[in-house]
């Protein structure tokens, strides 16, 4: 189907218009403004549509617009401002697509927008921060936008913001600590970032944080210790990271830990045996880690321990025996481990051992069998 007749804007009663994978379809017909009763419009996978008729601001009642893997459209009508009844809107791998308007601040029951895979999209207008009712917001493998306006602290019911390979992102603005509402906020695969806002730390709601892949990331701000609601922090390949600063111990209510292949990281801070809600610690493929601090001892909640080829660990603390709740705990590839403390004995909850591939290690059965 190329085109649809000017006749559609009499279907008075028509609340959904599903026109998914209409490959052929360039246009809407102006008519399309007169569907008075319309909530949901789909245009998802109609490659070829090219834009949207101005005659769209006058859909009054529609909720969702679905302009999924529509690569050829290249922008929005300025009239899409006055859908007071918007609620989501799918851009997602709209490639073409260069800019949103200013308009676009207007929509007052905006819930939802996904740009996600918008690779033409350098910036965002200031009025996204009119958008008050935003609860998320998806702009995910967006890889020319070069930074967010600061106006985006004003977006009092954001819950979620998706920014993973956005890899021309270099930072973040300050406002970004007034984002009261924010319960995640994902910045993998930002191989750009160099530095998180001290501000940061003012994120009260936050319980997921994701930099994995931060690859020229150095370090984290100490206010990240001020992240009371923090329950998983993903730091996976972050390869210039070399420490982690001691207020990390602050974060009471951490769950999952995870430093996967921090190849530069050297050392814990001591301040890591005060995490005591966590579960969870992934340090596999940390290759420079020389030692464990003896305060791990401490972690009474940590069921799982993962030093996968940590292959300059050279020994265990004797206090690793005071994990009383370790089930998991996997040493493999440990290249470098001669011995295991006599009191390893003790991890009277402990399900699963991994050893394999540590050609060092000697004279650990008896340990085990007593």
């Amino acid at each position: 189907m190329k085109e649809l007749p000017s006749s559609i804007g009499q279907l008075n009663a028509l609340q959904e218009f599903n026109l998914s994978r209409c490959s052929n379809l360039k246009e809407l017909p102006s008519s399309i403004g007169q569907l008075n009763a319309l909530k949901k419009l789909d245009l998802s996978g109609c490659f070829n549509f090219k834009e949207l008729p101005s005659s769209i601001g006058q859909l009054n009642a529609l909720q969702k617009l679905d302009l999924l893997r529509c690569s050829e459209l290249k922008k929005l009508p300025s009239s899409i401002g006055h859908l007071n009844a918007l609620r989501e809107l799918n851009l997602s791998g709209c490639s073409n697509l260069k800019e949103l308007p200013s308009s676009i601040g207007q929509l007052n029951a905006f819930q939802e927008l996904d740009l996600s895979g918008c690779s033409e999209l350098k910036e965002l207008p200031s009025s996204i921060g009119q958008l008050n009712a935003l609860q998320k917001l998806v702009l995910s493998q967006c890889s020319n936008l070069k930074e967010l306006p600061p106006s985006i602290g004003q977006l009092n019911a954001l819950q979620e913001l998706d920014l993973s390979g956005c890899s021309d992102l270099k930072k973040l603005p300050s406002s970004i600590g007034q984002l009261n509402a924010l319960q995640k906020l994902v910045l993998s695969e930002c191989s750009n970032l160099k530095e998180l806002p001290s501000s940061i730390g003012q994120l009260n709601s936050i319980q997921k944080l994701s930099l994995s892949g931060c690859s020229n990331l150095k370090e984290l701000p100490s206010s990240i210790g001020q992240l009371n609601a923090l329950q998983k922090l993903y730091l996976s390949e972050c390869s210039n990271l070399k420490e982690l600063p001691s207020s990390i111990g602050q974060l009471n209510a951490l769950q999952n830990l995870c430093l996967l292949r921090c190849s530069n990281l050297k050392k814990l801070p001591s301040s890591i045996g005060q995490l005591n809600a966590i579960q969870k610690l992934v340090l596999s493929g940390c290759s420079n880690l020389e030692e464990l601090p003896s305060s791990i001892g401490q972690l009474n909640a940590l069921k799982e321990l993962y030093l996968l080829e940590c292959s300059n660990l050279k020994e265990l603390p004797s206090s690793i025996d005071q994990l009383n709740a370790l089930e998991e705990f996997d040493l493999s590839g440990c290249s470098s481990l001669k011995e295991l403390p006599s009191s390893i004995s003790q991890l009277n909850a402990l399900q699963k051992l991994y050893l394999y591939n540590c050609p060092n290690l000697k004279n650990y059965l008896h340990l085990l069998t007593n």
